[in-house]
């Protein structure tokens, strides 16, 4: 995975919510996608339609790619028009995951109602 999920790294993490989430880990990607019955978002500096256009759906899932890498060319191309971008600034190259995870996230659930 590339990071640690144990309880130790959580707490000192602030995830207090984790006990919260329901989450498992897939082998890899195709199995992952086999299980994803919901629309699927693509997150990249390298898409052209921009996050806030999308008018999202509770059940949506987003994806990320590695702050190194982003998300492979594979995967880019199995919905090209669900290829989001988020804006940034002149000479910004990216956003870190973190970051980009985050507005993301926040922008779904402002679209839900904040509660989701």
């Amino acid at each position: 995975m590339g990071f640690r999920i144990d309880e130790k790294t959580l707490r000192r993490a602030g995830l207090d919510y984790w006990p919260n989430l329901v989450w498992q880990v897939v082998d890899h990607w195709e199995a992952l996608q086999e299980q994803l019955a919901n629309r699927v978002w693509y997150f990249s500096k390298k898409a052209k339609h921009c996050f806030w256009d999308i008018s999202f759906a509770k059940d949506d899932v987003l994806v990320f790619g590695s702050e190194t890498s982003g998300l492979p060319d594979r995967i880019m191309s199995l919905q090209p028009e669900h290829n989001l971008r988020i804006p940034t600034g002149q000479g910004v190259r990216s956003l870190n995951l973190s970051s980009a995870a985050a507005v993301a996230g926040y922008e779904l659930a402002r679209q839900m109602g904040g509660n989701s």
